[in-house]
């Protein structure tokens, strides 16, 4: 039996589209991940969901936020800077992708914001609260000043912002506090910056039941006076650094090892990227830390972000309680778990993209 033979193709027949018809027909790849996050931030505000695995979704929607300008984005800038005018294959070149991408940036990170308050109430039902400063009772805060003093303040180390004292280096994801002084015994004005590090837990433990916790920065603020006596506080602000990680493989290198090698290195320094500043933060500060990290090409964003991760159990949305054999139950039973280590990304919902990959990060919200 013979096959049946396909008429030739007459390409005059075939309609003609212009660029722009042919381009419509795509989505900007990087709008589209940040579309995919925000469904990732959706499974947060899903209810039907057990309340610490909501938490985990918004932990999750952050890390990915994170890594995305830490690769997409910074790939996007490295374009920018070179006056790279390709267009994507929807027709906008890489400087309108950024803007389009730090619009829909900031509206997601507002977003989460928003789930976290929501979070945090639902949190406090369940019985636990994120203090605020001015929630803590007398004992309470007795009891903190001795954890102060003997846990957080000897790893503390103030550094002067002054010409003699240049603006030190902020690694990738560093958090910091910045204050402006002034001397009371002769007025003399000071600025100082705090690198909060990184070895410091994100939420301190208070004693008692129920489970409640402060954040480290509001743990440190109440204690300027400890870190700084004889001043007084004209102003203070914290913010975050995102820098460049991006690795470009160059397969053609005479070594690998140590093309990789050196090309991790630059990568610790790389270019910042995103900097997300406190909205209360004055506008002197604020300038002083744009001019001290060299950021005046970077993505600013005066909404701060969220939190950090590790290994959780979802609660039981009968009872609104873990249960006993959840290992992040006995953590907070008992005070050795942070309010960080609650938020473990699921393998479901992580990304494919091998451009992103997922590490731990920490991030932070506004207290």
């Amino acid at each position: 039996m013979d096959s049946p033979s396909l008429a030739p193709l007459n390409l005059e027949e075939v309609p003609q589209r212009t660029p722009d018809e042919a381009r419509s027909r795509y989505f900007n790849r990087e709008l589209s991940w940040l579309a995919f996050n925000r469904r990732v931030l959706e499974e947060a505000c899903n209810a039907a969901h057990p309340l610490l695995e909501r938490l985990r979704f918004l932990s999750i929607s952050g890390n990915n936020l994170d890594e995305f300008f830490m690769v997409r984005v910074a790939g996007l800038k490295g374009q920018q800077l070179l006056n790279v005018e390709e267009r994507s294959a929807d027709g906008m070149t890489p400087a309108q992708q950024l803007a389009a991408l730090g619009e829909e940036a900031d509206r997601l990170t507002a977003n989460q914001q928003e789930v976290w308050n929501s979070l945090r109430s639902a949190l406090g039902e369940a019985g636990i609260e994120v203090m605020r400063r001015s929630d803590l009772e007398e004992e309470t805060a007795a009891w903190l000043d001795q954890y102060f003093r003997g846990q957080i303040f000897p790893v503390l180390t103030p550094q002067a912002i002054d010409p003699a004292h240049p603006f030190p280096f902020i690694p990738n994801k560093g958090f910091s506090l910045i204050f402006d002084l002034k001397r009371l015994s002769d007025g003399q004005p000071i600025r100082e910056l705090l690198m909060v590090p990184a070895t410091l837990p994100r939420f301190v433990r208070l004693p008692g039941e129920p489970a409640r916790y402060i954040a480290i920065e509001s743990l440190i603020r109440r204690h300027i006076s400890t870190l700084f006596p004889g001043y007084e506080v004209l102003g203070h602000g914290a913010f975050r650094v995102i820098r460049d990680s991006d690795l470009e493989v160059e397969e053609e290198a005479e070594d690998l090892v140590r093309y990789f090698r050196s090309a991790i290195k630059r990568r610790r320094r790389g270019r910042v990227i995103r900097l997300e500043l406190e909205a209360e933060m004055p506008e002197e500060l604020e300038a002083v830390v744009r001019e001290g990290l060299d950021a005046s090409e970077a993505l600013v964003s005066d909404r701060p972000a969220s939190s950090g991760s590790a290994t959780s159990k979802p609660w039981s949305r009968k009872t609104g309680r873990t249960s006993s054999s959840c290992p992040t139950a006995r953590a907070f039973r008992n005070g050795s778990a942070s309010m960080a280590a609650i938020a473990s990304p699921p393998s479901a919902a992580r990304t494919s993209s091998s451009t992103i990959p997922m590490r731990r990060s920490r991030w932070w919200w506004n207290f």
